[in-house]
């Protein structure tokens, strides 16, 4: 746990805040996700390539995962700020270790499948982290524009302006998203009332779509069983590898797309009932395209204008008043 210095607010940040939530006022009530698909990329992993990495203390996707993205999280405050008037905060920073499951620190890893299938057991390793939904409701839902789709097929939270609230898990159909408290720009607003944190996922290395390069893990794979690519291309290949192996196909339909295709040489039915399911450990059923639907979700849809805007707001009238009182010491010292 940190020392309980809150991070201070950039002008940066500042900004950010306040332009997204006018762009969060200007979109009103549709919210649309950015869905631009020029450029768009894909990735396929081969499921009957992958082994695991036998040997491996951790396997090389996540640990080429782990050495570019372990220190995004900065050091939560302790201790934590309490929410009012109930909820609950979720605190990894003494668990950074976990490789077994997704978690604010990790956002790879492989899940474990015993499956019998047309007489033959297969011992299956499957890399796990987000989908990358060709239009994410959770891009959709968020009241402060901290989650977009973007041109590469990434879809990227930002954790600058993101304040914990995890809308956009409840609206993934596999939960990926995961909460750090004690964490962002909340702290600086109302730590108590107004969010809880940070979410963190795997972003398909953004940065590195941006510059024509791989995510990290297809790179580091020593099986090949991952690959990226042109979006047409990839789910074309996956087609291909399927009908190679009388395979099964899982990620192309899925929530209405993704850009992350699964080939398998066993149905995706029964991956499903063998792997171990939980928090941080997404299923692989079927999974039609899911909006929001709930009254509670639509209203924090219908509201964010509104809620953008007033933390917009506060974060500067914040970020003033600490200006002043820091002038007003500096006046009186002699």
């Amino acid at each position: 746990m940190g020392d309980g210095k809150k991070r201070g607010i950039t002008r940066r940040t500042l900004l950010k805040t306040t332009l997204t939530a006018a762009v969060s006022a200007g979109l009103g009530s549709s919210g649309h996700a950015r869905t631009d698909s020029g450029g768009a990329v894909a990735t396929l992993i081969d499921i009957s390539r992958c082994d695991g990495c036998p040997g491996r203390e951790t396997p090389a996707c996540i640990q080429a995962c782990r050495e570019k993205n372990l220190q995004r999280v900065p050091e939560p405050v302790d201790p934590l700020p309490k929410v009012f008037p109930r909820g609950k905060t979720e605190d990894f920073s003494d668990r950074k270790h976990l490789t077994g499951r997704l978690t604010p620190y990790n956002y790879l890893f492989i899940h474990k499948a015993e499956v019998e299938h047309n007489g033959k057991r297969w011992s299956l390793n499957i890399p796990r982290r987000c989908m990358h939904c060709d239009n994410p409701a959770c891009a959709t839902i968020c009241p402060f524009a901290a989650n977009h789709k973007h041109k590469t097929g990434a879809v990227v939270i930002d954790s600058e302006i993101c304040f914990g609230g995890a809308k956009c898990r409840t609206v993934c159909p596999w939960s990926i998203p995961q909460r750090q408290s004690g964490v962002g720009i909340y702290l600086q607003i109302a730590p108590t009332l107004a969010g809880n944190g940070v979410m963190f996922k795997c972003d398909l290395c953004h940065d590195r779509l941006l510059e024509g390069k791989n995510p990290v893990c297809v790179d580091a794979c020593p099986t090949k069983a991952m690959l990226s690519g042109p979006r047409d291309g990839i789910h074309a290949e996956a087609l291909k590898r399927a009908g190679q192996i009388g395979g099964y196909l899982y990620g192309s339909e899925e929530n209405g797309g993704t850009a992350t295709l699964y080939v398998s040489p066993v149905p995706f039915e029964k991956i499903d009932a063998a792997i171990e399911k939980g928090p941080g450990r997404p299923h692989m059923a079927p999974v039609e395209r899911r909006m929001a639907k709930t009254d509670s979700l639509a209203n924090s849809v219908l509201l964010s204008p509104a809620i953008g805007l007033t933390a917009g707001v506060l974060a500067v009238a914040f970020a003033l008043k600490g200006r002043k009182n820091s002038g007003s010491e500096k006046e009186q010292k002699p």
